[in-house]
């Protein structure tokens, strides 16, 4: 189950998260199964190099966990104790873990490659902080632009209405006025 798990979250990182709809307990136990692997792996890995691989999947599965989570909290599926209850066990699980890998990186005296990879992290959290708002702010633009054209259909189908209606008068008094003869 471990390999089929983290298969199909890899498989949703390279696909993109328009695809992303995952179970979040199949997520959060891809997350745990992942975790449990690299601290196996971790135990009799010669170098932190080797975990390489592992380490980018098992940070996959936190970020598609967290993201599956969202989303079920957005479709309002469950109780919102459970699902907070699950996202924070969960990431405090990768919490914890991190700060173990963290030591790792520490005893093996690569305390510099640690902080470049957060300094990494960091950069491409900004960047993907950068891109949502710009994603947000053309979603913001592209529905304003359809009020606006909901607007002027609205607005043109009131005057052609008013129009119809006064075309509908003008007939009915130039039908009316040949025969009765008008204002007399």
């Amino acid at each position: 189950m471990d390999r089929r798990c983290l298969q199909s979250q890899s498989h949703l990182s390279e696909v993109g998260e328009e695809e992303m709809i995952i179970d979040p307990m199949t997520a959060l136990a891809g997350l745990q199964s992942a975790i449990s692997m690299v601290k196996k792996a971790s135990k009799v890995a010669s170098d932190l190099g080797s975990l390489a691989p592992m380490l980018g999947k098992m940070f996959d599965a936190k970020s598609t966990a967290t993201k599956a989570m969202l989303q079920a909290k957005r479709e309002k599926k469950g109780s919102n104790m459970g699902a907070a209850l699950q996202i924070e066990m969960a990431l405090e699980q990768a919490r914890a873990f991190e700060e173990e890998l963290k030591m790792l990186f520490m005893q093996t005296g690569k305390i510099d490659v640690w902080n470049k990879i957060k300094a990494r992290q960091a950069e491409m959290d900004r960047d993907d902080a950068k891109e949502m708002a710009a994603l947000r702010a053309e979603e913001k633009k592209a529905k304003q632009k359809e009020d606006e054209m909901n607007e002027i259909a609205m607005i043109i189908g009131g005057v052609a209405f008013v129009l119809l209606l006064v075309f509908i008068g003008i007939n009915e008094l130039m039908s009316l006025c040949p025969k009765g003869g008008c204002g007399r």
